[in-house]
């Protein structure tokens, strides 16, 4: 499996039989995605910084709320989550993914607002990787998602939605988060490449680079 990072909270997940986009971003954000190819397109909500389908020129599946889907290989569920800390009351809802691809369990939790409660840390369950908000703002900030990672313990953590250079707008920058779990330096890729035996042993955090 390859993942790459196309800004914001979007990825581009290449498994054997299907290729994912999580939350394409609109370039009003500041990031070009160009033209998109892929068989699956996951939507955690309706902002414009993260259902900008039009990036995405091939024919595709859109997943665009909580349920439970297979396409290509691929199973999905969603999951219902808050955009806030104020059950949705101030930004709505938002749902978080988990796919199933190339025989490991990979979370996208979208812009999760709120720490997660047992039933939701239950649901998610085992999480090979993560992909994890930690701008704050309009989403948990770097506190309660260093939170997350110690509730949910994945392989491998991906930090996403947070303030980049080519980003316009106003978010915490990744340090914050990478402090809060002690890592002092950390050097950025511009891919990760896995599959099961390639997994760490305990929880590692990756930084993707985004596109200039």
């Amino acid at each position: 499996m390859e993942i790459t990072w196309l800004g914001h909270s979007c990825f581009r997940i290449k498994g054997k039989e299907a290729i994912v986009i999580t939350d394409p971003c609109h370039p009003s954000l500041g990031y070009s995605l160009g033209k998109l190819q892929a068989d699956i397109v996951t939507l955690s909500h309706f902002h414009p910084g993260h259902c900008y389908i039009e990036a995405i020129t091939s024919e595709f599946k859109e997943i665009k709320g909580p349920g439970e889907y297979e396409l290509k290989g691929t199973f999905i569920s969603g999951i219902a989550t808050f955009h806030d800390a104020e059950w949705g009351k101030k930004r709505g809802m938002n749902t978080v993914y988990l796919l199933e691809m190339d025989g490991m369990i990979l979370c996208h939790l979208g812009d999760l607002g709120h720490l997660p409660a047992s039933e939701l840390i239950e649901a998610i369950g085992d999480v090979e990787v993560l992909f994890l908000p930690v701008g704050g703002v309009s989403t948990i900030g770097s506190l309660t998602a260093a939170e997350v990672v110690r509730h949910l313990t994945p392989k491998i953590v991906i930090p996403m939605h947070y303030k980049t250079p080519a980003l316009v707008g106003d978010l915490e920058p990744v340090d914050k988060f990478l402090k809060e779990l002690g890592i002092r330096e950390i050097v950025s890729q511009p891919k990760l490449s896995i599959n099961r035996s390639t997994l760490p042993a305990s929880t590692q955090v990756v930084l993707l680079d985004y596109p200039h």
